[in-house]
């Protein structure tokens, strides 16, 4: 197409490639818009994961999970984690919404995913009163969220040591609330009780409810599978771009389609 094209225009290919470089570099968003994104998901994630640590702090089953089945399913819902609940699920409902219009980066189908994992968790959930081991699922994903953001806007701001500092303080709490204290949650509130306290006991006996369990079973590992997969990601930039000084792109995931074609089409080219 491009030898087509350079003959019908007159021109070499080029510069029939590196017009269509230009041509792509304006539709990309600016670093203003990138900048303001980063700014207000910072915002919100520091706010969510503030409340979620203030809501959990003097409650007994967030030291001892096994705590958050007694008296399951006839739990009170106290109004401020429904509000938790609500803020949340609204939040990712509008992240769904606006991925047509935000920035398009590489990893957006796995980014799909996970929001629609993430909504129907927070969704059937609630519906089924599992709101304390919802609550506590949620606060471990926003540990690491607002430092991403924090690194990118320092990366916007050319702050390149604080930026890499910033990153690598988020590849570490990422790694250790998503791979680590998110699997050993999984683990610990499901530790065998007496019967009549038993997840087992009312996940079997109770029929109605054990299709929940099955449903959220196959998200939270959908979940889990998605956390190593951005692992591998963070793992491989924090060791070609910070310890190996390689060219750096923007943090894990903030980086356009488009630029992975580009640099590949440069590189036949060459």
């Amino acid at each position: 197409e491009l030898l087509s094209l350079a003959k019908q225009s007159d021109l070499t290919v080029r510069k029939v490639q590196s017009w269509f470089q230009a041509r792509r570099g304006q539709e990309r968003p600016r670093l203003s818009k990138r900048f303001c994104e980063a700014c207000w998901r910072f915002v919100f994630y520091l706010t969510s994961f503030t409340w979620g640590l203030a809501l959990l702090y003097d409650k007994p089953w967030a030291w001892d999970h096994t705590v958050c089945w007694l008296k399951f399913p006839q739990q009170p819902l106290p109004p401020t984690l429904g509000w938790f609940y609500l803020l949340e699920l609204s939040f990712y409902c509008s992240l769904v919404a606006t991925l047509p219009f935000d920035v398009k980066r590489k990893d957006f189908k796995e980014q799909i995913i996970h929001h629609i994992a993430t909504i129907t968790l927070i969704f059937v959930s609630y519906c089924a009163n599992l709101i304390r081991f919802g609550v506590m699922v949620m606060v471990l994903h926003d540990a690491s969220d607002y430092i991403l953001e924090l690194a990118k806007m320092l990366h916007y701001l050319k702050y390149k040591r604080a930026c890499e500092g910033a990153f690598l303080i988020f590849a570490v709490v990422f790694i250790t609330s998503r791979l680590v204290l998110f699997p050993l949650l999984l683990v610990s509130s499901h530790l065998p009780l007496p019967l009549s306290h038993s997840i087992y006991y009312y996940l079997v006996s109770k029929l109605p409810l054990y299709p929940i369990s099955c449903v959220m079973t196959a998200f939270l590992m959908v979940l889990l599978l998605l956390h190593i997969f951005w692992s591998y990601l963070i793992l491989r930039m924090t060791f070609n771009v910070i310890l190996c000084g390689a060219k750096r792109q923007d943090t894990r995931s903030d980086t356009e389609e488009s630029d992975g074609s580009e640099a590949e089409d440069m590189a036949q080219n060459k």
